[in-house]
């Protein structure tokens, strides 16, 4: 079965946002490569005070999904951390984890939709992270594995 792995870019700062994801989700990187670990490419060369940020870096989260993400070079553009972007949804297995999740993640940033009960029958929220990155956590007990 495929599975869905986000993958988030970051203006300089994705080392700093992906220590803070796990500081909530815990684990393990499971990959963290530096733009000073790849080979030099003449036709883009890398800045030396950006060889030190994240080309790569994944992140296990739960049973089989990853999130990754890297820096975006100077040379290829800024990311407007204030649109709108997709949303990452995290389903949980509990009310406890998806509290935990929530109050984690949406520590310093921007609350869209407390978590609650929702109309549909599940108990959701949505917010955008400090780093600008935007969640939708739920529970639904109707999909508890």
């Amino acid at each position: 079965m495929a599975t869905i792995n986000p993958y988030i870019h970051f203006n300089g700062n994705a080392e700093e946002a992906f220590n803070f994801y796990k500081s909530v989700f815990a684990g393990e990187f499971a990959t963290v490569v530096r733009f000073s670990d790849m080979p030099a490419n003449p036709d883009f060369p890398m800045p030396e005070n950006e060889a030190g940020k994240l080309a790569h870096i994944a992140l296990p989260i739960g049973k089989g999904s990853m999130l990754m993400g890297s820096d975006t070079p100077s040379f290829m553009g800024k990311h407007n951390e204030s649109e709108t972007r997709s949303k990452i949804s995290i389903s949980t297995e509990s009310k406890e984890e998806a509290d935990k999740i929530f109050n984690g993640l949406s520590a310093g940033g921007q609350i869209e939709m407390p978590i609650a009960d929702s109309p549909w029958g599940s108990y959701f929220g949505m917010f955008r992270d400090k780093y600008g990155i935007e969640w939708m956590i739920d529970f639904d007990p109707r999909y508890k594995g």
